[in-house]
């Protein structure tokens, strides 16, 4: 769970509101953790306009409909 996404103000009162409310965000924090351990994405460094352009170029050819 994205930490930004929570857009309200909310109050945590009471041990057992405070205990679940710090598993939940030790939950959502091994969860991120768990999603570091994916597949590395591939990429390709652009060094510069001109290899930004032809970069451009290709895709857009790739992708015309």
């Amino acid at each position: 769970m994205a930490t930004s996404s929570i857009q309200k103000t909310f109050i945590v009162s009471g041990q057992e509101q405070v205990e679940k409310f710090a598993d939940a965000i030790e939950k959502s924090y091994q969860e991120s953790l768990t999603n570091l351990e994916r597949e590395p994405v591939k990429y390709k460094e652009l060094h510069g306009p001109e290899e930004i352009t032809q970069f451009m170029e290709r895709w857009k050819k790739a992708h015309e409909s």
